[in-house]
């Protein structure tokens, strides 16, 4: 983490309190999680207590203050999804990349996570892979579209 970029994503933000949320995601965007050394510095650069700032990063679930992967594997596990096989879907990408849901890989390749709904029911099930959506998935298919994200 460097002190220079926190301190441009600031300036990007006009120095304003109000905008914490933005300068937070514009920072998650930067380094993929929130270093407790970024927050720290967003606090003294925009005047905000670390604990006002702690509160926002864990009430978000947009927010990690642990390191995430490169590619963020959700998988939806909502009712239309489930019903046509989601947790089979979960269990291969589980064993595929050795992580459970929650987790992140050890070299930081892969984030996993569950879903309640990705709101593409009709195609269900459905993995989300950095924003790209997959449908109609099959257990085959989980380990080609993985493969792509190598």
């Amino acid at each position: 983490m460097e002190a220079k970029r926190i301190d441009q994503i600031v300036a990007e933000h006009q120095g304003a309190p109000d905008l914490l949320i933005q300068v937070l995601l514009a920072v998650q965007s930067e380094y993929n999680w929130l270093p407790k050394a970024a927050l720290t510095r967003i606090g003294e650069k925009l005047r905000v207590p670390l604990s006002r700032i702690l509160h926002i990063a864990t009430f978000y679930k947009a927010f990690s203050l642990v390191p995430k992967g490169r590619h963020n594997v959700h998988i939806c596990t909502g009712t239309a999804c489930h019903v046509r096989g989601a947790s089979r879907i979960l269990d291969t990408a589980q064993d595929l990349t050795g992580i459970g849901a929650g987790e992140t890989d050890l070299e930081l390749k892969f984030s996993l996570e569950t879903v309640n709904c990705i709101g593409c029911c009709a195609l269900g099930p459905v993995i989300d892979i950095d924003g790209k959506i997959h449908g109609n998935v099959s257990t085959g298919e989980t380990a080609d579209i993985l493969e792509r994200y190598n």
